[in-house]
């Protein structure tokens, strides 16, 4: 009795379920697509004539190239701080509910974002046409001191100034973003707790608007590191400018272009890792758990699995006593205060007690 039913339970079972991997045709294909034009580029970059490597090593250690590495760096990086100040600067002025100021950064935000910047580079180069001399003193009245113009804004200065005050425009749009994006409410329970309006806007809301402020201005950097070079209009000696010089004694335009290319790739790729590390940074009070790191990412694709996540840091903000979190309180993403089926120590939210 018991040898038929366990024959009539064995076959009332199922068939056991044959997984058969779903076939990827294309992904074949376009590898083999891929690998063949990988190889046409090799082919290339090693047989071709014009590509004389030897030259290409000459040029990146070339005296001219190297002095204008540091000229390149040096004008992204004051480029961009005289950006990043005067756009958070006009972007609290849009903001404004004064309407003159309101009005005054509109202004300058439209004028210096509807020219182009090399024109704007010419002007601030040629700016003794408009005034021989640069006088501080009595509005039409008597001057205090007195300056020629070519001698107070010389090459490296007009550079400065059209690259850097074209750039505050657009960071101006950046910060204004990024500050509406933090909801009003947190601004106003500050008010209400006697904050001044610097004070909730350089300890509540600049903190959360940086979020979305890093990643476009990121993008910014890298992109002034490359508007560096249309300073060559104005006979500035920079990274672009010492290629282009040695190319056309040379007349090896595309070995010079690939040097000083390699330079330039290489300066942006270090950008871009700042920029990832940047952005990590303040996603801690954002995201649950943190992207894994370039290096972790290595070390995992040797390994043959996939990059774990860490784990975010608690904000000191989120609702913490001073002296740390309460017993009972809500557990992180791992697990919840014991003593509840629901896995949610009681009366806390359904997400593990992440405030609002």
């Amino acid at each position: 009795m018991e040898k038929t039913d366990q024959g009539s339970a064995e076959q009332g079972r199922p068939e056991t379920i044959r997984a058969v991997p779903v076939r990827h045709p294309g992904r074949w294909v376009s590898v083999a697509v891929v690998a063949v034009l990988g190889a046409m580029l090799l082919h290339v970059l090693f047989t071709n004539p014009a590509l004389d490597w030897d030259f290409v090593g000459a040029t990146l250690r070339d005296p001219t190239v190297v002095h204008g590495i540091w000229v390149t760096l040096e004008l992204t990086a004051l480029s961009m701080l005289m950006g990043v100040v005067g756009g958070v600067l006009l972007a609290v002025m849009r903001l404004s509910k004064n309407p003159v100021l309101s009005g005054t950064a509109w202004f300058y935000i439209w004028v210096f974002r509807g020219t182009p910047v090399l024109v704007q580079l010419v002007l601030w180069n040629n700016i003794g046409f408009l005034w021989k001399q640069i006088s501080l003193g009595v509005p039409f009245g008597p001057s205090f001191w007195s300056q020629d113009s070519n001698t107070l804004v010389p090459v490296f200065t007009a550079a400065l100034l059209g690259l850097g005050l074209n750039e505050a425009a657009y960071m101006a749009e950046i910060v204004r973003a990024g500050i509406q994006s933090v909801d009003e409410g947190q601004s106003e329970a500050a008010h209400a707790l006697g904050m001044s309006r610097a004070t909730v806007l350089r300890r509540i809301v600049l903190p959360q608007a940086m979020r979305v402020i890093i990643p476009p201005t990121g993008n910014e950097t890298i992109s002034m590191l490359k508007t560096t070079s249309l300073v060559q209009v104005i006979s500035l000696v920079e990274l672009f400018t010492a290629g282009h010089d040695i190319s056309t004694r040379t007349y090896k335009p595309i070995a010079a272009m690939i040097a000083i290319s390699i330079y330039y790739l290489l300066l942006t790729s270090i950008l871009t890792v700042g920029q990832y590390y940047l952005e990590r940074y303040y996603a801690r009070g954002a995201n649950r758990t943190l992207p894994p790191t370039p290096l972790q990412r290595v070390r995992a694709l040797f390994a043959g699995r996939a990059p774990a996540k860490a784990a975010a840091p608690a904000s000191p903000a989120a609702g913490a006593a001073p002296g740390g979190t309460p017993p009972g309180a809500a557990g992180d993403a791992a697990g919840d205060a014991p003593g509840d089926a629901s896995g949610d120590a009681p009366g806390d939210a359904p997400d593990g007690g992440k405030d609002a």
